[in-house]
């Protein structure tokens, strides 16, 4: 294994680990964690499957505290994607600290979108679209707690967090 391969493991542990333990130090707070926040910023300096990985463990290492069930694989897919599409969009996210915004929005809709997908499959054995759509609509304050908190996480952290990994630079 070359010593590139093996900083770039380093530093995805160290996401891993910020991760897990943001969402179980504000646990206190309902759906304000800093998962996506972190699992974008891996994915911009590590790299698509990086970024994966980061959310795909966040999701199963995390949920040792909160439990594990049947939505844990949906939590890994969720936080998987917006990490692998963070790695995707990279030199978009470089332009600057505003396009965090954006990158906000999307991650913390994407997280709620793909929950919802599995609570109606669960729901029905099946997908449904009315059910799907309702969903939706029931949960759109928790998926705004989501946007506002990976809005919040990616700007505090963003200009340190990102600069001191950037791997493409």
């Amino acid at each position: 294994m070359t010593a590139k391969r093996v900083d770039k493991l380093v530093k995805l542990s160290v996401f891993t680990a910020l991760s897990v333990l943001g969402r179980v130090c504000f646990a206190f707070l309902p759906f304000f964690k800093p998962v996506s926040a972190m699992v974008v910023m891996a994915g911009f300096a590590l790299g698509p499957w990086y970024g994966f990985t980061c959310g795909a463990m966040s999701a199963l290492i995390s949920n040792f505290a909160f439990g594990q069930g049947m939505w844990t694989p949906f939590q890994m897919m969720a936080w998987g994607l917006i990490g692998l599409m963070a790695g995707l969009v990279a030199p978009a996210l470089r332009k600057g600290k505003w396009t965090v915004i954006p990158c906000g929005i999307i991650s913390g809709a994407a997280f709620s979108l793909v929950m919802d997908l599995f609570s109606t499959l669960w729901m029905d054995g099946g997908f449904n679209l009315s059910r799907y759509a309702v969903l939706v609509a029931t949960a759109a304050p928790v998926t705004f707690v989501y946007i506002v908190s990976d809005i919040i996480f990616l700007w505090l952290m963003w200009t340190k967090g990102c600069k001191m990994y950037d791997e493409r630079q």
